[in-house]
């Protein structure tokens, strides 16, 4: 499961770090942060998630209509 974890600082900086977010798509969400706080992203720190590739599941099960 996906997490955001947000931290507001005394000089008013926002931390924000994603969990369970494999891949490049953490960025998604940090672009999602930079829009509802009106701030600017000044640095980031990519974790071993990043670098990970993300698994999809499929589900192969097949309906048949009985026609």
């Amino acid at each position: 499961m996906a997490k955001m974890k947000i931290r507001l600082l005394p000089d008013g900086s926002i931390q924000m770090e994603t969990e369970g977010v494999k891949g490049k798509k953490c960025m998604d969400y940090a672009k999602i942060l930079e829009k509802l706080a009106d701030a600017k992203i000044h640095s980031i720190e990519k974790t071993e998630e990043y670098y990970q590739n993300e698994v999809l599941e499929l589900d192969e099960t097949q309906h048949l209509n009985d026609n």
